[in-house]
């Protein structure tokens, strides 16, 4: 059995379904995109897997999108292995994750994220550096809430 839930205690608090926002910006703020989201993030029982994601996208165009993102969990970090991705996630205090991914099909792109959730449990707040050739060229900014 993993102790992800006893030795990440601060990414267990993220467990459910959550909506909000996504808005892409350059490096001068001018917004690229923006569009809706709904994330479910799970911790399953009797599964190869210690952490489950799954990310539904929305746009005003009627664009929609679906991305998984099954996890292992070893010496206190989080780690992604798919298709589309390979990153880790791990812990820096009570209330914030940091999670470092690379696109696989882009090999000199990475990106880091900060994930803050709040105290109540109830509302994240999450940011994007996007980084090329090791130099940052956009932001993600979202804003998400509990849905249970």
């Amino acid at each position: 059995m993993s102790n992800i839930r006893l030795e990440m205690p601060v990414l267990a608090r993220h467990e459910g379904e959550w909506v909000g926002t996504y808005t892409l910006v350059d490096t001068t703020g001018k917004i690229l995109d923006s569009h809706q989201s709904h994330l479910s993030c799970q911790f399953p029982e009797n599964s190869d897997y210690s952490y489950y994601q799954i990310n539904r996208y929305t746009w005003e165009d009627g664009k929609q999108e679906e991305h998984k993102f099954p996890g292992t969990y070893q010496d206190k970090k989080l780690w992604f292995d798919t298709e589309r991705i390979q990153g880790k996630a791990w812990e820096v205090d009570d209330s914030t994750v940091i999670l470092w991914f690379g696109y696989k099909q882009f090999p000199d792109m990475y990106l880091y994220e900060m994930i803050q959730i709040s105290p109540d449990n109830n509302y994240r707040a999450r940011t994007w550096q996007w980084f090329k050739k090791n130099q940052i060229y956009q932001r993600t900014l979202i804003q998400e809430e509990r849905l249970k």
